[in-house]
């Protein structure tokens, strides 16, 4: 069995796997697993899953020493291809190109950052501008300071921790700047991050335009109307030489996405399996989480899974679930009755009090955002088809 990808996800869908018996390969393109936990210092992972406070690479230590030893780690490889109706796969390392069959494999790539240029936001294209994860990597992995007086644009978890990383670190936060009329991380994160340590937080503004060359020397912000469009007259300049972007996650699906049922994300049920019977996908490369403990306890049940069926002792079902009203994000998009159902979903907007109902379940749940993922576990519906939906109360 090939696990490609060891971030939390492979990680946990390598334990999953080995534990039910199979023999795993688990293959990560970096010189170390633990994927982008490596470079989260902050603390915050592994409530859920170990119930304590751990940092990302404590979180990753964690989880690396429940992977049994008979797993083979190749580190420094890259899966170059997957050929799924011959089962096999194409791998390249520094030692060359080398071809591996499996009878089921798990695809873990995780989320790509989305790039300043992709906004399309006018002016120069000077030096200083990074994505928040590359800020993140320049500080805690390398030991480099991105510039010395910075702004955040996208108020994203890792956007968040970066503002406070970078106050901590002697540079000067001028703020953040959110286009949505609410923050798009986690209420804690807010708390923790800016308002402990009086970083302002501008809510429905946009960068709209950068100055400077070779370096950044202004960012241009402007407030937006219900169309995220600026508002003429309320633009104000800011200072910097550092603009970090926080603007969302991609997955990386490219390797699979022709031949299996993708969105934005690869399509999965709740065993982990896609609509090829043979591949799984876990973690962010099927929808963005915000909670580790949640991507690494759907890696383990796609691992677990993916095991049987090279076993022959699984075969999967793709029951639909149904995104109902008041429902922006679902996940997953099939249910299996043969595995409990986890049900991941972001509501369309903010909520005092509502009532999630998935199937014939009700669940009574306050203070939801768009920004914090609601997880419900509950027992396999017998329908043939689950509808998820949330509404106001």
């Amino acid at each position: 069995m090939l696990v490609v990808g060891a971030g939390a996800a492979g990680m946990a869908a390598a334990k999953g796997a080995s534990e039910k018996g199979a023999h795993v390969l688990l293959v990560d393109n970096e010189e170390w697993i633990g994927g982008i936990l490596q470079q989260c210092i902050h603390n915050g992972f592994g409530v859920h899953r170990y119930k304590k406070e751990l940092t990302g690479p404590e979180f990753a230590a964690e989880l690396k020493s429940e992977i049994p030893s008979d797993v083979e780690v190749k580190t420094g490889t890259f899966a170059h291809e997957i050929v799924p109706n011959e089962k096999r796969a194409i791998l390249v390392s520094r030692e060359g190109i080398e071809e591996v069959s499996y009878e089921s494999l798990v695809y873990a790539t995780g989320a790509r950052e989305r790039t300043f240029q992709s906004l399309m936001v006018p002016g120069t294209r000077p030096a200083g501008i990074y994505t928040a994860g590359q800020a993140q990597r320049l500080i805690n992995i390398e030991g480099y300071l991105p510039g010395k007086r910075a702004l955040v644009l996208g108020s994203g978890d890792v956007g968040l921790i970066m503002a406070r990383r970078m106050y901590l670190e002697g540079m000067e936060v001028v703020g953040v700047v959110e286009r949505l009329p609410y923050p798009g991380g986690l209420r804690r994160n807010v708390k923790q991050c800016l308002e402990d340590f009086d970083i302002p937080l501008y809510l429905s503004h946009t960068v709209i335009r950068v100055e400077g060359y070779p370096r950044l020397e202004k960012v241009i912000v402007a407030k937006v109307d219900g169309n995220f469009r600026p508002i003429p007259g309320t633009e104000r300049e800011f200072h910097v030489d550092t603009l970090v972007v926080s603007v969302g996650l991609i997955p990386v699906k490219k390797l699979v996405a022709d031949f299996v049922k993708v969105r934005s994300g690869v399509l999965v049920s709740s065993s982990g399996q896609t609509s090829v019977d043979s591949i799984f996908a876990a973690g962010n490369v099927t929808t963005i989480f915000d909670l580790v403990d949640y991507v690494a306890k759907e890696g383990e049940k796609a691992g677990r899974s993916a095991a049987l069926l090279a076993k022959g002792e699984f075969r999967g079902e793709r029951l639909p679930i149904r995104k109902g009203k008041g429902v922006k994000i679902l996940h997953p998009e099939w249910y299996d009755p043969s595995v409990p159902l986890s049900v991941y979903l972001r509501v369309e907007k903010p909520m005092e009090k509502a009532l999630i109902r998935v199937g014939k379940y009700e669940i009574e749940a306050e203070d939801l955002t768009p920004a914090e993922m609601v997880n419900v576990d509950v027992e396999p519906p017998c329908e043939s088809e689950v509808s998820v939906s949330v509404t106001e109360v």
